[in-house]
């Protein structure tokens, strides 16, 4: 005769002749699936997980979507601009027994913000990140837009989104402020980090002007997009960056 842990694990509990090798093997053949690797599965985009036979637990993290930078405005010869960085996607892991979820989970992988139009546009709001309604990060919030000045200036970059759902709840990195100093460019907004990405460094000109610069481009989960930047010339309008999607990773283990 046996029995079963409750962990799967099947012990003899006969007290009959029955041959050591055979309980040796029935436990073999129990443990054995115990000690499998344990699978990862990372989306970075939208779609369903399936759960693996045998599966006990799963450690589940999710990064919302970054937020996009601001833009900025035509500028005179007196003038400069620089706009705010979108904040970093919000974080959030948890721990779940296989048990406590459905054969399948959708994933939804929140959206970068895009960044604010060329002119006075505030950048875009990423999306959350989720594995059904279980595990939940926030995107960050846009980057202000950059205000034309003569004198010194400054506008705000992006709130961090943070996690809304989980065990673990984490905030990402609030995008950086743009500063005009003595009609100058003095600091454009960089991009807030997401957990799995560094913040965006913002673009570095005195003169000119120049977009955004993209999360997206820079493979940066999560991260927020750089605010756009004019220098002290007539310049045309300009763009912010966009912020990066978020990412979902499933490790299941058996």
């Amino acid at each position: 005769m046996s029995d079963t842990t409750s962990n799967g694990i099947v012990y003899p509990t006969s007290t009959d002749n029955t041959r050591l090798w055979e309980h040796f093997a029935t436990m073999a053949g129990s443990i054995n699936p115990q000690l499998g690797m344990p699978q990862r599965e990372i989306f970075t985009v939208s779609g369903t997980w399936t759960k693996p036979d045998a599966a006990k637990w799963m450690h589940v993290q999710v990064v919302g979507g970054g937020g996009g930078g601001g833009g900025v405005p035509a500028t005179s010869s007196t003038e400069s601009a620089c706009a705010g960085g979108g904040g970093g996607g919000g974080y959030a892991e948890s721990m779940i027994p296989a048990a406590s979820v459905g054969d399948t989970v959708t994933v939804v992988i929140g959206a970068g913000g895009t960044g604010g139009a060329a002119g006075g546009n505030n950048g875009n709001t990423g999306s959350s990140t989720s594995f059904g309604s279980t595990v939940v990060a926030a995107g960050g919030s846009g980057g202000f837009a950059g205000i034309e000045a003569t004198t010194t200036r400054a506008v705000a970059g992006g709130d961090a989104g943070v996690g809304t759902a989980g065990d673990l709840l984490v905030r990402g990195g609030d995008g950086g402020n743009g500063v005009v100093v003595d009609a100058s460019p003095a600091t454009t907004g960089y991009g807030g980090a997401g957990l799995y990405g560094t913040q965006q460094r913002a673009t570095a000109i005195t003169s000119g002007a120049a977009p955004g610069t993209s999360a997206q481009d820079e493979g940066r989960y999560g991260g927020g997009g750089g605010g756009a930047v004019s220098g002290t010339a007539a310049n045309s309008a300009t763009n912010g960056g966009d912020g990066a999607d978020g990412i979902c990773i499933v490790t299941t283990y058996f």
